[in-house]
């Protein structure tokens, strides 16, 4: 039989033959060691040998078997049977995967038999065949068995799954072959997805002021799955995630269960019974659910009865967007409705029924579907049939059931038998079209696979979780080169050892018969995973894994004690922040700064080093983010006492230790384990009394407590701290037996300012009084009372107030008239005891402003209204009270059913009957004054429906305020004013046609209710002056009946005329009338999108719009309205959109990478950095803000996964034709080699630059190609989203791969390439920078080359003697040089920096005549220091000494030399330097004037004892060495030294140079300079001093210590003015955020310079502004007062009257009270007016302001004063007010005129 030739890609894993064509045997195997599985082009597929039964026909149609025997000889046999094991074997040795977990790469799909590989090498040969022999048989190719595996595994195929974990996020579902899929959120179904995107529109909304869109219920998929469940899914990628870490990438397959796209190839034809479909839920009926089955015929549904969902399944808890995978039972008698089933018992009986049999089309046959075969081929590792006789099935190894030891394939599966299997997947790429299918029971059954230790059976999973050693694992099956299948000692139970598993070393193969892993052999092992679709449990024999305390993080518990070592120290800019310690492989826990010990540590890198072990207790543990939180607290790690991490686990009264997380005024949090929290009381952390418990507690500290009450259900629990047993239990009785009312007598046992403690008798309990209920009588009596108490002093008849058994807490009061009260039985401790008209004695426990509340015993309290209270203390300050004063009052009426009462002072007189409580308020029968309306009687006439008139009294944009009577108030609102869109003339303000005192007919709608905007019933009138809510409409004046519109009666599609109530961020809300209220959104207000950019200014508040209704929900209250046309109002999706369509869209979020668009409620989409501008550069989304409506084009559009690209390009939503600067670029077609593009910058690898030139086009950019110069950290010089220039160097069309180079010399045509070493000639003068000082010289590197580089000698850097450079030049300084010498062998450069050099040079080109004139007129002078030839040479021929150098440094050049050579990297210049600077030092001439100096200061007559041929000297030229400093200022300390000689006193020039030691982080330089600068600048520049005084405080402030900073305070404070220098370094503090500094230097600045009126202000401020403590801030005001004069008070006590205006944590009413003092005492000092009017003006309050001016107008002033502020009233109020503001005050104006002139006539 001739070879069949399969077509197959080759993958990069298949190794080529190495057997020699003439045989004819393939020996190609895979990386797995399977042989001729992947075969490549041209690779033959045989049948098997005589050890496998003949196999059948393509027809169903039985066929006889083909005969013949192997024409191999047995010693061919085992020669193959060797170099197949060989390859094998070579091939897994150079393998480099890591071991790990068994993953998707070691799946076991690859498994083949030795005997199989042997088969499917072998090859029949040609055998010559009679014709009838060929006529009488067809020619059968043999079905190569194969199951699913990744590589197989490609996007378009279609597996069976079973749920196996559900997350927050996605869905992992089990695939055959220990493969895994994760199904997102967005790929479940259409419903689900709406829901998402509604969720996403929704918290867009949640900022909306009114109206907020109704609130979107979270997916959560454990209610739409369960685990377990099977399902069909469709592969949309595989792709394998990279790690940087060294292990083998991780593979990722991305499933989709949308019916959409699982029902591939379906349609209504196959809908046939018994087939498998999925389907999700549209909606829950009463008798079922609707079903989408995703299939092309939209109009064809789904219903499945509520009995067919499932056993014990209740179909009303099923969620819309759930997705079942169903059986067809039938379809409807029209055809349009299929008949599902979801029962599993139902689909999984295949026995008889339940299964597809025939189906119209092959397309029917998808995954889930149980058929029955024929069949045609079996092999010890599977089995091979068709099904119809047309599709080839296949089931391998693992679901054929052959890994099982106890099954027989051979045995168990006859040729030509009919046998009944479900299909898991199919093969796209594979042709003739064939499927995979599983025998395995679980799967036929759509059940999950259970185990049994015993009789009980359950899951496997159940039986052997995750992590459980297996303690004999007995060796049922050996696969030689794979692995070992095992029993686990639990029926049912099997598993699978991977040869990288089996031992820690590396083992080559697997023996049945012999070695340590033969057949029968039990070994220990370790569950790692568990696949449900095979049934198979996955593990590990490897001792590392069974020595291994963890696998996952599910194995550690929480607050269990473990072992690790210290991995890493988390450290960032305060410090240590936690460890991090690893506990297993993988595993690792967070140990937090504040668990690292029980104490504070200041240095904890010092007692925690990398790879030291630690023993610590499990804190929490979250499975979700995979996190672990550990405590190495000794006291947490060594405790014995119970964990608490689950509150139902916590008894009463147990006892735990806790670590305080926070710390309240009024407790602390305590935390535990797990999310298990507690509140401690400050009552309960001691025994003692505690006021604030930051004082004695911190955060991080472990406390050890008790339960007092644990509240399970709200997870609340309180602890305490207190001793349990210190409470006994007769205490405990007594606590609960005491009363309030009862008399006691106690001893006291502690006294404080305002309260003392008092041990009771007897019951040995602490109780305790206030310095208020010491006394009835004034607050002086209560003082003197507390005076004389002493500790251990008896305290009789004492009265219990209140108790709190909870916090064990009395309180007890010493007042006489509540003692005789109780006495005598008439206080008040309950409820039921209240009777009106009694008197009662209680005590004022709060005064508000509309009354004061009594408290009585037991906590009872009644109210005490303003108007019960006398007229004579209405007026008073808190009514005259203050609190805990002793109260008589009378009861005055009792609610029962509130159980609430009032009190009145005043007797009540008993014949007249008592006032009712629902008689307060508003009364009916109250009379009108001056009615508008002269026919109405009284306020019982006004009904719902009365026709009656109004006086309109203000008009606003929204309402217009009118006056029935002068007592009764009414409202139109602006949408009861017009019958109809025509009656209104100005649609942007309708109710500036209405004027005021103008009379209306108006009708009564009913009461207006300001609260909730909307107007009730006449019957519910609530307050004494109720507001009438009126309709002014001329029809409502006609029509007999009175309708008012309600929601309901909204229709959708109605139009209706809306008025504009307010703006919002995403919408307009509108009125249709008082009380029906909707929205409009953004995109809907109007046709015109000019219109929408200014919402304000076109639709102000108040203006009408012609709408109609949207959408109506009445049971959210929710009106959805729009102001477009009919025709464009249509809500854009998905669907209607295509490529190209300019839309208007709305910027719901700015980033500066892209800009969110969104274009309706369901679609929106990014705009881009390239879709911004058709010039890149112009490109910036920061220049757009939210909610700003812009125009956008439509450039991709991907419906399936609601994707959707937008553009913003001119060019494209404008104009076309408008030019582009950079184009778009869609298709790495558009791009070719040497193009010139721009991009933005994608992302900085570690190996290059991805610049992003398209939506879809990323080019990618070498180290080599960014640039021509060595940079060496070009990862700086690259950001994200940076523009970029350059050019196209290669493209690949096939590998979709672009690369670009940025090169200058690449770009540029007109490029200069840099200076090289060959370019540099002797006698050419270049400029450069230092870059390396030495003793001997510098060395310079040359401007503008390629890093070329050179050496100045010391000799030649100056005309005369350098002694020491590194005075001189500075690495970086800038140098003008001359080449002296280039030396092309050793590739050296000689420069020389001597001005002559340069000077020589420039002079060149000097005029000739000038130069023998200049020489003239210097006769006999030396110029630049050149002596004359014999004084060069000497007299007597001798050599200068002065100019040689010595051996020694002569070898220091040549050795600095040969370390550095020529071509050096680049050295980046500095920067030019500002900001703090200081320096200075005594300098007192040029480096080279002082040997001139010293020679000229010698007499003439002196000769040098060296013999010299004397000649007369010429006078030398000194030369200014600071006309050479940089026009950018210095920048070296050279130059700063040559300036500080003509400005030594320059305290700006000093700071400069300090600033530029720091920018050197020379702090020690820093320092001296300031120091040299204080002792050179002259004594009398005082300011000049300070300036160096305060730079160096606030050097020291940043760089020194506290003592540093002491010492130079000290010192500034005896030089210059101490006040000054305390006020400077205050100021210092503040700026660097020293704020507890600033304090304490604050306090002591009040007791040196007490009598500073500066001082206490600039505190007070500081109090107030930057610590927050205003209370602090008032405080000072008394003090400031006793230490400065009296003529001080006035203006300090104003100044702090405005530090509570002007502060953020200021009283403007405390300011106003002050104020007000102040004018009491000094009306007549105008200023103090003036500066209140100031600052109420700022604040707002325009009816404040104008009391203020009435007053000061209204007050005795002169002429000219008066009329200075009646000016400014009258500007105030032209900016601010109205006409009828402003006529007011010209009519003050004018009557105060008259009044002078009547006081003067």
């Amino acid at each position: 039989m001739a070879p069949i030739k399969r077509k197959s890609d080759p993958g990069p894993d298949t190794l080529p033959s190495k057997r020699p064509k003439k045989e004819s045997i393939d020996t190609k195997k895979t990386v797995k060691g399977t042989a001729a599985k992947d075969a490549g082009p041209g690779k033959s597929s045989t049948v098997n040998d005589r050890q496998t039964k003949p196999s059948v026909l393509r027809e169903e149609e039985v066929s006889f078997p083909r005969g013949g025997a192997s024409l191999l000889t047995p010693l061919e046999h085992k020669q193959i049977q060797i170099e197949a094991t060989r390859d094998v074997l070579f091939e897994q040795n150079s393998s480099k995967k890591a071991k790990g977990v068994l993953s998707d790469e070691e799946d076991y799909s690859e498994i083949r038999t030795t005997s199989e590989q042997q088969s499917s090498t072998k090859k029949k040969p040609k055998s010559k065949r009679s014709n009838g022999e060929a006529k009488g048989a067809k020619e059968y190719t043999g079905v190569r068995i194969e199951g699913l595996s990744y590589k197989r595994l490609v996007p378009g195929s279609v597996v069976l799954g079973q749920v196996s974990q559900i997350n927050e996020h996605d869905v992992a579902l089990a695939l055959p072959n220990n493969l895994t899929g994760y199904i997102p959120s967005t790929s479940i179904s259409e419903k689900i997805t709406s829901r998402i995107e509604a969720i996403v529109a929704s918290d867009n909304d949640e900022n909306s002021s009114v109206g907020g869109s109704m609130e979107q219920k979270d997916i959560d998929l454990k209610a739409l799955f369960t685990v377990g469940q099977y399902l069909r899914a469709y592969v949309t990628s595989t792709s394998d995630e990279l790690s940087y870490s060294g292990a083998k990438s991780k593979r990722h397959i991305r499933l989709s269960i949308d019916p959409r796209q699982a029902n591939v190839g379906l349609s209504k034809s196959e809908m046939v019974v018994n087939n498998m479909v999925q389907a999700s839920v549209i909606s829950v009926e009463d008798h079922g659910l609707v079903l989408d089955l995703g299939l092309g015929d939209k109009s064809l549904k789904g219903f499945m009865s509520s009995k067919e969902v499932g056993h014990n399944v209740d179909h009303t808890t099923i969620e819309e967007g759930a997705v079942f995978l169903c059986m067809v039972t039938g379809l409807s008698s029209n055809g349009g409705i299929v008949k599902l089933s979801a029962d599993t018992q139902k689909a999984g009986n295949v026995k008889k029924t339940n299964f597809l049999a025939n189906a119209p089309t092959v397309d029917a046959f998808l995954p889930g579907t149980a058929v029955e075969f024929l069949v045609a081929d079996v092999t010890p590792t599977g089995v091979a049939g068709k099904v119809m006789g047309m599709i080839d099935v296949t089931a391998d190894l693992m679901h054929s059931g052959a890994s099982n030891h106890n099954q027989n394939n051979e045995r168990k599966f006859e040729i030509g038998s009919k046998v009944k299997g479900r299909i898991i997947c199919t093969f796209p790429t594979v042709e003739p079209r064939k499927l995979g299918i599983s025998l395995l029971d679980h799967v036929l059954s759509l059940t999950t696979k259970s185990a049994a230790t015993g009789k009980a059976s359950q899951p496997s999973v159940e039986v052997l979780p995750l992590s459980t050693i297996v303690e004999a694992a007995k060796i049922a099956k050996v696969e030689p080169g794979v692995g070992l299948f095992v029993d686990c000692g639990a029926t049912g139970a099997r598993g699978f050892v991977h040869i990288s598993r089996v031992t820690d070393g590396k083992i080559e193969t697997l023996s049945e018969t012999t070695g340590a892993y033969k057949l029968g052999s039990t070994h220990r092992a370790r569950v790692t995973g568990y696949n449900a679709m095979d049934g198979l449990f996955l593990l590990s024999m490897e001792q590392k894994i069974l020595d291994q305390p963890f696998l996952r993080i599910e194995d550690v518990q929480v607050g269990s004690v473990v072992k690790g070592k210290i991995e890493k120290l988390i450290v960032n800019e305060t410090g240590v922040r936690g460890v991090l310690v690893n506990l297993a492989e993988g595993i690792t826990g967070l140990v937090p700064e504040t668990h690292l010990a029980d104490i504070h540590l200041q240095h904890p890198e010092k007692k925690f080093k990398e790879g030291m072990s630690v023993t610590g207790r499990v804190l929490s543990r979250d499975l979700i983010k995979r996190q672990l939180r550990l405590t190495l607290k000794k006291t947490l790690v060594n405790t014995e006492d119970a964990v608490w991490s689950k509150y139902e686990d916590i008894a009463p009264s147990s006892r735990s230790p806790g670590t305080l997380v926070n710390i309240l005024p009024t407790g602390a949090v305590v935390q535990f384990y797990g999310n298990v929290r507690a509140f401690l009381p400050v009552s309960e952390m001691s025994e003692a009394y505690i006021q604030e418990p930051k004082q004695h507690f911190r955060i991080g500290q472990v406390v050890n407590v008790h339960a007092i009450s644990i509240d399970p259900e709200n997870q609340k629990m309180i602890v305490s701290c207190r001793d349990p047993t210190a409470f006994s239990v007769a205490q405990q009785a007594a606590l609960k037996n005491l009363k309030a009312g009862d008399i006691v007598n106690g001893v006291v046992i502690e006294k404080s300012i305002n309260d003392i403690v008092v041990e009771l008798q007897d019951s040995k309990l602490k109780a305790i009084i206030t310095r208020g209920h010491l006394a009835d009588g004034s607050e002086q009596k209560s003082a003197s009372t507390m005076k004389v108490i002493r500790v251990g002093q008896k305290l009789k008849d004492l009265l219990v107030l209140d108790k709190n058994e909870k916090k064990r807490f009395i309180t007890l009061t010493n007042k006489s008239s509540m003692v005789k009260a109780a006495n005598a039985g008439h206080l008040l401790t309950r409820f039921e005891d209240v009777r009106q008209g009694e008197r009662v004695e209680g005590f004022v426990k709060n005064i508000t402003s509309s009354g004061v509340f009594v408290q009585f015993g037991g906590g009872l309290t009644g109210l005490l209204l303003k108007r019960h209270l006398p007229d004579d203390t209405i007026q008073l300050p808190d009514f005259g009270m203050r609190r805990q004063q002793s109260i008589s009052t009378m009861i005055l009426s009792v609610d029962h059913q509130q159980k609430r009462f009032l009190l009145s002072l005043q007797d009540m007189d008993k014949s007249k009957p008592m006032p009712s409580s629902t008689k307060e308020g508003f009364s009916a029968d109250r009379a009108v004054t001056n009615a508008v309306d002269v026919e109405m009687g009284g306020i019982d006439d006004l009904q719902i429906g009365k026709l009656t008139k109004a006086k309109i009294t203000s008009v606003k944009d929204t309402q217009i305020n009118v006056q029935l009577a002068d007592n009764i108030q009414g409202r139109i609102d602006v949408s009861q004013l017009f019958d109809s869109w025509d009656d209104i003339k100005d649609r942007k303000h309708p109710t500036r046609s209405f004027t005021t005192k103008q009379i209306l007919p108006v009708r009564i709608l009913g009461v207006h209710d300001a609260r909730n905007h909307r107007f009730l019933p006449v019957s519910h009138r609530t307050g004494r002056t109720p507001v009438f809510e009126l309709s002014g409409k001329p029809i409502d004046q006609k029509t007999s009946a009175l309708e008012v519109l309600t929601l309901d009666q909204v229709q959708v599609g109605s139009n209706w005329v809306a008025y504009v109530n307010n703006i919002s961020d995403e919408c307009i809300w509108v009125n249709l009338s008082p009380n029906v209220r909707g929205r409009v959104r953004l995109m809907d207000v109007s046709d015109d999108i000019s219109l929408l950019n200014d919402l304000k200014g076109n639709f102000p508040t108040g203006s009408a719009l012609k709408v109609h209704v949207t959408g109506v929900d009445l049971n959210s209250s929710r009106l959805d309205l729009s102001a477009r046309s009919a025709n464009s109002s249509g809500l854009l999706s998905f669907e209607s959109l295509s490529k190209g369509m300019v839309v208007p869209g709305r910027i719901t979020k700015v980033t500066e990478r892209q800009l969110m668009i969104q274009l309706s409620d369901t679609v929106s989409g990014p705009v881009n950095l390239i879709d911004l501008a058709d010039d890149y550069s112009q490109a910036n989304p920061t220049t757009h803000s939210k909610n700003e409506i812009v125009r956008v084009c439509v450039t991709d559009v991907d419906t399936p996964n609601k994707r959707l690209n937008l553009s913003t390009r001119p060019s494209r939503v404008l104009n076309s034709s408008l030019p582009v600067k950079d184009p778009e670029i869609s298709t790495i077609a558009q791009l070719k080699v040497n193009d010139l593009v721009r991009g933005f910058v994608k992302s900085v690898a570690d190996n290059g630059v991805f610049v992003n030139l398209g939506a879809n086009i990323t080019a990618y950019i070498r180290i080599s190609d960014l640039s021509d110069s060595f940079i060496k950290d070009w990862k700086i010089h690259f950001q994200v989203d940076q523009l970029v220039k350059g050019k196209v160097i290669a493209v690949d069309p096939l590998l979709n791969h672009i690369q670009m180079s940025l090169k200058a010399s690449v770009i540029d045509k007109k490029y200069t390439p840099p200076i090289t070493f060959n370019d540099i000639k002797k006698g050419q003068v270049i400029t450069g920078k230092v870059r390396k000082v030495e003793d001997f010289g510098v060395f310079i590197v040359v401007d503008g080359s390629s890093n070329v580089s050179g050496l100045c000698h010391r000799s030649e850097m100056a005309d005369q003697r350098v002694d020491d450079v590194k005075k001189l030049y500075d690495e970086g300084d800038v140098v003008k040089a001359k080449v002296l010498k280039v030396d092309s062998e050793k590739r050296r450069i000689n420069f020389g920096l001597k001005a002559s050099y340069v000077q020589q040079d420039d002079g060149k080109e000097s005029d000739a005549d000038s130069d023998d004139e200049n020489l003239e007129a210097m006769e006999g002078v030396e110029i630049n220091g050149v002596d004359s030839e014999d004084d060069m040479n000497g007299a007597d021929g001798g050599i200068d000494l002065g100019n040689t150098q010595d051996i020694d440094e002569n070898r220091e050049i040549v050795q600095a030399l040969d370390d550095d050579s020529v071509e050096l990297q680049a050295v980046l210049p500095k920067t030019e330097f500002a900001g703090l600077s200081t320096g200075g030092f005594d300098w007192t001439g040029g480096l080279f004037d002082q040997d001139d100096h010293r020679t000229r200061s010698e007499p003439d007559d002196e000769t040098p004892e060296m013999p010299r041929k004397k000649k007369k000297k010429k006078p030398q030229i000194k030369i200014d060495r600071t006309g050479d400093l940089d026009a950018h200022g210095p920048q070296s300390v050279a130059d700063f030294e040559r300036l500080l000689l003509g400005q030594p006193d320059s305290s700006y020039l000093w700071l400069r140079y300090m600033a530029f030691q720091l920018q050197l982080s020379e702090v020690p330089k820093a320092r001296e300079i300031a120091e040299r600068a204080i002792r050179s600048i002259n004594i009398r520049e005082e300011v000049e001093k300070m300036n160096v005084w305060i730079a160096l405080l606030n050097l020291e402030n940043t760089y020194g210590s506290d003592e540093t900073v002491e010492e130079v305070f000290k010192r500034a404070c005896q030089y210059n003015d101490p006040q000054e220098i305390h006020e400077r370094l205050i100021s210092i503090y503040i700026q660097s955020g020293k704020n507890e500094k600033a304090d304490e230097l604050f306090q002591a600045m009040i007791k040196k310079f007490s009598q500073a009126p500066k001082i206490w202000i600039n505190y007070a401020t500081f109090l107030s502004d930057t610590l927050a403590s205003p209370d602090r801030a008032r405080a000072l005001l008394p003090r400031a007062m006793q230490s400065l004069p009296q003529y001080a008070h006035l203006e300090l006590t104003s100044k702090f009257a405005q530090l509570e205006f002007r502060s953020p944590n200021g009283d403007p009413e405390r300011g106003r009270t002050i104020f007000e003092g102040l004018l009491g005492t000094f009306p007549k000092r105008l200023d103090l007016w003036n500066v209140l009017l100031d600052l109420e003006i700022k604040q707002g309050d325009k009816e404040q302001v104008r009391r203020l001016f009435g007053r000061v107008t209204s007050s005795k002033l002169k002429s000219r004063k008066a009329k200075f502020f009646f000016k400014r009233w009258l500007d105030y109020e032209e900016k601010q007010g109205d006409k009828k503001s402003i006529e007011n005050v010209k009519a003050r104006a004018a009557e105060y005129v008259r009044q002078q002139e009547a006081e003067t006539g």
